[in-house]
């Protein structure tokens, strides 16, 4: 059965799970804390806003948001499938992302692809389905599958901030590659999704401590739209990282 965590009492349940299955995890916990639940909308909205943001900074990104969800109330696939590409590329998105977009609101509309579903699949089921998808790649899989349905055993292997995370937790002598995160986290299967929440609080944490993030502007930051930037390359021009 898929656990799901979807309150924040589902995440701290399977932390503390998480905590006696591996308990190299105490003191990466210890600096932590129990980290905050984190979701976004699902469905189609959930999924067009993770590809909307790639690679912008986040203030670009919010913008274009803003501008695509006023021009489509509500934002709706077949809204988008209808709407023509120049429209779409005056808001701000980039060829690359359009092709994206309406490839996935043409899945949705012809009922080949529901999302919502994938909440209930096993976890790499689940992402071989998305990445499977016209420029949909590893790093948005897992982010959707994470925050937006809450699977508790998606794993963002290739999210920088989770693997300089582990690096650091583990005392490793380099940041982990992609294959080594996902050896790294097979022992906590099927919450490896509270585990990513783990090491995202640690990473924010450790970050605070060296400067890198400050104050109050720190505990909003968004280590993962960070680290999309320079994540493992998605297999389209849509989210291009080095």
């Amino acid at each position: 059965m898929t656990l799901h965590l979807n309150s924040q009492t589902d995440l701290e349940e399977a932390m503390h799970a998480l905590l006696q299955l591996d308990p190299r995890l105490q003191p990466v916990f210890a600096v932590a804390g129990m980290p905050a639940l984190r979701r976004r909308e699902p469905g189609f909205v959930g999924l067009a806003h993770i590809v909307c943001g790639q690679q912008l900074s986040t203030a670009s990104a919010s913008a274009i948001w803003a501008r695509l969800t006023a021009a489509f109330d509500p934002f709706h696939h077949d809204g988008f499938r209808r709407a023509r590409a120049d429209r779409l590329g005056r808001l701000g998105l980039s060829a690359a992302k359009i092709k994206t977009l309406k490839n996935l609101a043409r899945e949705i509309a012809a009922e080949r692809l529901n999302l919502d579903m994938l909440a209930n699949e096993e976890a790499d089921a689940a992402h071989h389905t998305l990445v499977s998808l016209h420029g949909i790649g590893p790093w948005t899989a897992d982010v959707y599958l994470l925050f937006c349905l809450g699977h508790g055993d998606a794993w963002p292997a290739g999210d920088l901030a989770v693997q300089e995370a582990v690096k650091i937790g583990f005392g490793l002598k380099k940041r982990p590659t992609p294959k080594e995160m996902a050896d790294i986290a097979e022992p906590w299967r099927p919450m490896r999704g509270a585990a990513a929440h783990l090491w995202w609080s640690y990473y924010r944490t450790i970050k605070r401590r060296e400067g890198v993030i400050g104050g109050a502007a720190g505990a909003k930051v968004d280590s993962t739209k960070a680290a999309s930037k320079k994540a493992v390359s998605d297999k389209s021009p849509v989210a291009k990282r080095s």
